[in-house]
């Protein structure tokens, strides 16, 4: 298990006071904190060796091309890539996604296909399929959920069919936090000859993942939501898969020769990444991985089952309060939607904000699951590795007085904050 009083002191962030209450940060689905270690490893670039990459023959930039393939490395090794050449650094899982999008799938799918997503996913991973679609002529096959909020396996059977082209779909998710079963949805999928993108933004912070164990052809996800820096992602594409991809951008470094007109590509992964990359926070990502690794993902997945079942069960004990996503711990990660039918999610976020705790309120970039929710939006707590019981208490302690506040306006005289 974690030791969570010493995990907290790597968090400076953590020792912030909100309107003169002590942080209790519960919105980490959006983005977590960053220990100092991620921190420090951005200074250090750029005070001891800023410099391009690939590039020069001097000191400096050798010592920032190896940090950076290095962390290239990390990230390949944390996931279970076979090699690192099959990680292609990207901004965030939204670029990795359209990257997949603007690649594989408009040279591969065509006029008669289906893409298959479920209810559950993020604009990210909904809009980009909806495009190739349109532009290509196949068809957008949505998978539904069941009130408990996971998929019914009786619907994924008739979904994923010899029509299958694609099928993408989030390993968690960010409005629910349910876990699907993307392993054997993978297995149905490649029984048709269907290729699969996991959106891991939600499950690669938060629990072991292997891409060799899950089999699946793309692997998207943010360094933000995993300790790094914000700014940088990765995409995983299978090798085989990968060899056969046109590039994306075009220009610089992902050039091998240049004629005046034609041009032939450089290998892998570079191919993919046109221009200056993001160095620094590439490093930075890599030194989140370390932190994450020496806590072991294992332990960062039980530490959250257990804080969420202890969530669970106190959110329950609030009678006015809706809860969504499915009620056992082992088919859900550590995000706790709710929602209250008189009261606005966005004015329970700002009661809980003057009380010093931050949550996440809206529609999560899911409206589709939204409508087949018949809600317009819900208040989020999410929850990580620095997170614990005393903070839960607070969350619902300052719910209960926020609800009894809007719901009964003697009670508004007596505002706090």
């Amino acid at each position: 298990m974690l030791d969570v009083k010493a995990i907290r002191k790597n968090f400076p962030i953590l020792d912030r006071k909100v309107y003169g209450k002590p942080l209790v940060y519960l919105d980490n689905a959006a983005t977590s904190q960053k220990p100092h270690s991620v921190i420090q490893s951005l200074v250090d670039y750029y005070e001891g060796y800023n410099a391009n990459v690939h590039r020069g023959v001097h000191a400096l930039s050798m010592e920032a091309t190896d940090k950076y393939e290095e962390a290239r490395h990390k990230v390949a090794r944390f996931i279970g890539a076979p090699k690192p050449e099959s990680v292609i650094w990207t901004r965030n899982t939204s670029e990795a996604i359209n990257l997949v999008a603007y690649t594989w799938a408009a040279a591969n799918i065509k006029a008669g296909d289906e893409i298959v997503v479920s209810q559950m996913e993020h604009h990210s991973n909904l809009v980009p399929w909806q495009k190739v679609a349109r532009d290509n002529g196949a068809t957008l096959q949505v998978i539904p959920i069941t009130k408990e909020g996971v998929l019914d396996p009786s619907q994924t059977d008739s979904f994923i069919t010899r029509k299958t082209k694609l099928l993408a779909i989030n390993q968690v998710s960010n409005s629910l936090g349910t876990i699907n079963p993307v392993k054997s949805l993978t297995k149905k999928a490649h029984a048709f000859g269907a290729k699969v993108l996991i959106d891991g933004a939600q499950s690669v912070p938060h629990m072991p993942v292997d891409v060799k164990d899950l089999d699946c052809d793309f692997l998207a996800f943010s360094g933000h939501k995993m300790l790094g820096p914000t700014g940088i992602g990765a995409l995983y594409v299978k090798p085989d898969v990968l060899e056969k991809m046109e590039p994306f951008l075009r220009g610089g470094e992902m050039v091998l020769e240049v004629w005046n007109d034609r041009a032939t590509w450089n290998g892998l992964p570079m191919r993919f990444e046109a221009g200056t990359p993001n160095i620094a926070d590439a490093i930075a990502l890599g030194a989140a991985v370390d932190y994450l690794t020496a806590l072991g993902m294992d332990n960062v997945r039980e530490h959250e089952k257990q804080l969420t079942q202890y969530a669970l069960s106190q959110l329950k004990q609030i009678e006015e309060l809706d809860l969504f996503g499915p009620m056992d711990v082992s088919q859900r990660g550590g995000i706790l939607p709710f929602h209250n039918s008189e009261v606005h999610p966005h004015d329970l976020g700002t009661y809980l904000d003057r009380e010093g705790i931050a949550i996440r309120t809206g529609h999560h970039c899911t409206m589709p699951l939204m409508r087949a929710m018949g809600i317009v939006a819900t208040a989020r707590a999410s929850l990580y590795i620095y997170n614990t019981e005393e903070e839960v208490d607070k969350l619902v302690a300052v719910l209960k007085d926020a609800l009894r506040y809007f719901t009964d306006g003697t009670k508004r005289a007596n505002r706090p904050g």
